[in-house]
């Protein structure tokens, strides 16, 4: 994801999106089922692209009978914070169970270190999450994946996460204190977890209702200019 270039003071510049391919007659439904994840905000953000066959989302085209949807990737925070010099160390993606309509515990993880494949298409794939139930009623499985930074950088990586937020980006769910365990995840001496929600919720809850897509993790950059809200593209 070297080609993210975007630019949280002037909101200009490329950022990271996951392409999801839907078969094109399945589209209105598929965009129905994400409507209640996107409007619970389990997504990193609700900015999206949408392409037809023979069009281009970034690099990818969109092959005959399929529709793609771009949704912004979690690594747009990596991207923000690694500019500013944090070293923020991305450990694993997991099931997150929730309840009451917060995170309790990872339930399943894999270890990016230990796994070629996206580890989020992995647990789509095996039917792991409930998104849908969280979405509705606070309560259920989801995608989120969790990272680490040095203590003395939270007060820089607040900052951030707030104008990310302000440009309708982020996804963050949960920022711990200095060497306190997160969600029951141990934290080292002098380092603060981070939870954050994954990108590709909002098509498990398509996945749930019977509507699978061919997932593309992290595949390409889109321009910050070209993103639309969801809202617009399910009208």
């Amino acid at each position: 994801m070297g080609g993210t270039d975007f630019n949280l003071d002037t909101r200009t510049g490329s950022v990271p999106v996951n392409i999801s391919l839907f078969p094109k007659e399945k589209f209105g439904k598929a965009l129905q089922a994400m409507k209640p994840a996107f409007e619970s905000r389990l997504c990193v953000s609700d900015l999206v692209a949408v392409a037809r066959e023979g069009e281009s989302l970034g690099e990818l085209v969109i092959p005959r009978d399929k529709v793609g949807l771009a949704t912004v990737c979690s690594v747009v925070m990596n991207g923000a914070l690694l500019k500013l010099g944090v070293p923020l160390v991305s450990k694993f993606s997991g099931i997150l169970q929730i309840r009451n309509s917060k995170p309790l515990r990872f339930i399943e993880l894999i270890q990016y270190s230990g796994c070629t494949l996206d580890p989020s298409e992995i647990f789509i794939r095996a039917g792991m999450t409930s998104v849908l139930a969280v979405a509705r009623r606070g309560e259920g499985k989801i995608l989120a994946t969790y990272r680490e930074i040095p203590a003395i950088c939270k007060p820089l990586v607040e900052k951030t996460v707030a104008q990310l937020k302000e440009s309708g980006l982020g996804g963050l769910m949960i920022m711990g204190g200095a060497s306190e365990p997160v969600c029951e995840i141990p934290v080292e001496l002098n380092r603060v977890g981070i939870i954050i929600i994954n990108g590709l919720n909002t098509v498990a809850a398509a996945a749930e209702a019977g509507i699978e897509a061919e997932n593309h993790g992290m595949s390409t950059t889109i321009e910050y200019k070209n993103l639309v809200r969801f809202q617009e593209v399910v009208r």
